[in-house]
């Protein structure tokens, strides 16, 4: 089961931020004895692998605090997000780390599921993303792009840390995933009724009819 719960937590990161979990692992495999990387998957650790993760992260870092460019960014991640989480998924569920010691045992020998899992992890948490960030944007006009992408990366590198070093923690990020569904359709429908009632508003008064 904790295999599971690293994978997800490495899933969910990605979803966030696509090369923070990956560069995350990359780093721990080859500087560290915190977790060992499958023989299927030691390329992450690799220097040249690790130093385009490196760029790539310091490009999206800065794209998405940036208004308008946040949202393109966004659309851009949708296939690079998923494909992260998937890599991440199936790395660390066969990785063996401080708290798992015999990875192998959970996904035996379907390769592909782990990665499939990963996949529709990533894309799930990117889409409430990619739908809550137009709605902070829209209420704080733009100014509230930084800090929620600010947040947005720490939350990933605490999540890859954690479902590495102490993935029962991951069960707290399962549990508040519906609160910020909620949250998410709960402000989109505000927005959109406020706009509805400020086009009502602005449109003119029909003429009076005289008997």
């Amino acid at each position: 089961m904790l295999e599971a719960l690293t994978g997800t937590g490495l899933a969910a990161s990605a979803g966030l931020n696509a090369y923070i979990p990956l560069l995350t692992m990359g780093l721990l495999a080859r500087y560290t004895e915190v977790i060992q990387l499958p023989s299927g998957w030691q390329w992450i650790s690799n220097g040249w692998v690790l130093a385009i993760l490196a760029v790539l992260l310091v490009i999206e870092v800065v794209a998405d605090k940036v208004p308008v460019v946040d949202h393109v960014n966004d659309v851009v991640q949708t296939v690079v997000r998923p494909t992260a989480g998937g890599l991440a998924f199936g790395a660390g569920s066969g990785a063996e780390t401080v708290t798992v010691s015999d990875p192998g045992a959970f996904f035996g020998s379907s390769q592909w599921v782990p990665v499939a899992i990963g996949v529709l992890i990533a894309l799930g948490v990117h889409g409430l993303k990619a739908a809550a960030r137009p709605v902070i944007n829209a209420g704080t006009a733009g100014l509230g792009a930084p800090v929620a992408s600010t947040a947005e990366d720490a939350t990933s590198v605490v999540f890859s840390l954690a479902a590495i070093l102490l993935p029962v923690l991951v069960l707290l990020f399962l549990l508040a995933v519906p609160l910020l569904v909620l949250w998410v359709v709960r402000r989109r429908r505000r927005r959109r009724a406020e706009r509805q009632a400020a086009r009502e508003a602005r449109s003119p008064a029909p003429p009076a009819r005289h008997a």
